[in-house]
């Protein structure tokens, strides 16, 4: 018989502690043991996979910052200096990661780099520019998806428990405002946001062409929903997506990141529905994309700390608290192995 999130209420509320005193961390080990399926759920081993691409719209005024500085954070990563690597070290998380289209190759993947390991699998040098043109292909979403979906299938290979995406990619919130305001029907000015720190003009700039390319994708879904999406997608965003329908395929925890990780979400949702059933949002992102987006996938997120990084950090911050939640609902005696008591306990 299917576990269902009554017995483990029950369950919860029958250890040592005054029932749903715990709060949030209980709704936290619900979530987990639904998803698996068990009262003694895992979370690890784990993996953090980082899917790397460029987006030649960041020569759009879209974003503050270089596309060089994709490449750049790659090479951190692979040396272990990355925000991400080095919240994965501290949470014991393995970490890959995969160069689906970056503009160049960063690194020789046949160097060793600290404990990352890195893979390239490059299908084109950036998505193209989605102000002008369609960013990808039908075959390069599909190409994308696949590789997303390989390394989930290796996840699971290798006997990993919980998986998570990150994703590193200058100009990659355009493409992510655009299909939230595609797959979760939001207004431009709800969906758009100012990324890495762009000024009001670049705003400016950036809603425009976030109109212009939804315009163009929303007429194209009435006939072809996949075209659509990759008209206005990345390669990172796409292999996200077909990783996290793969792993949800595959019965493995996916722990979500935050507003780019939340478009490839919908993505996934879309082309394989029942996918965020296995997912856990980690966070709220200040990103104004995000929110609808997990409101759509039905996610409440655990987390609001105005994050906004990507490369998967904030799923890696929810790391000890999924830890701490399987610690309570394992380990904690049953409320009646301390004997009768007289009167309640509050």
């Amino acid at each position: 018989m299917a576990l269902t999130e009554s017995d483990v209420w029950t369950h919860l509320d029958g250890l040592t502690k005054p029932p749903r005193s715990l709060g949030r961390l209980e709704e936290l080990a619900v979530r987990l043991c639904l998803i698996q399926g068990t009262l003694s759920p895992q979370t690890t081993p784990r993996r953090l996979v980082i899917f790397a691409a460029d987006h030649e719209v960041s020569s759009a005024g879209v974003t503050a910052w270089p596309s060089s500085v994709t490449g750049a954070v790659v090479k951190a990563m692979c040396a272990g200096t990355a925000a991400s690597t080095v919240l994965a070290r501290l949470t014991n998380t393995d970490v890959v990661v995969v160069n689906v289209g970056t503009f160049d190759e960063p690194i020789d993947a046949r160097t060793p780099t600290n404990s990352t390991r890195y893979r390239t699998c490059r299908i084109r040098a950036g998505a193209r520019n989605l102000a002008a043109e369609p960013a990808l292909t039908a075959d390069e979403f599909h190409r994308a998806w696949e590789i997303g979906a390989q390394e989930a299938a290796a996840a699971a290979g290798d006997g990993v428990a919980v998986v998570l995406a990150g994703e590193m990619g200058i100009g990659n919130t355009t493409a992510t405002s655009c299909l939230t305001v595609l797959l979760a029907d939001v207004p431009v000015l709800t969906a758009v946001g100012r990324g890495a720190g762009t000024d009001d003009e670049t705003l400016l700039r950036k809603r425009a062409i976030v109109e212009s390319a939804t315009t163009r994708a929303r007429a194209l879904s009435r006939r072809d929903q996949l075209a659509a999406m990759a008209s206005v997608a990345g390669f990172e965003i796409i292999a996200m997506a077909g990783f996290f329908a793969a792993a949800a395929g595959l019965g493995l925890t996916i722990v979500l990141d935050g507003a780019i990780a939340g478009a490839a979400a919908l993505v996934a949702e879309q082309q394989s529905p029942g996918t965020s059933s296995c997912m856990i949002a980690a966070h709220l992102s200040t990103e104004p994309s995000h929110g609808p987006a997990l409101e759509r996938l039905g996610l409440t997120p655990f987390l609001d700390w105005n994050l906004r990084l990507g490369e998967g950090t904030g799923s890696l911050l929810l790391l000890p608290l999924l830890d701490a939640a399987v610690g309570m609902i394992t380990e904690l005696a049953p409320l009646s192995s301390l004997g009768p008591f007289e009167g309640r306990v509050n």
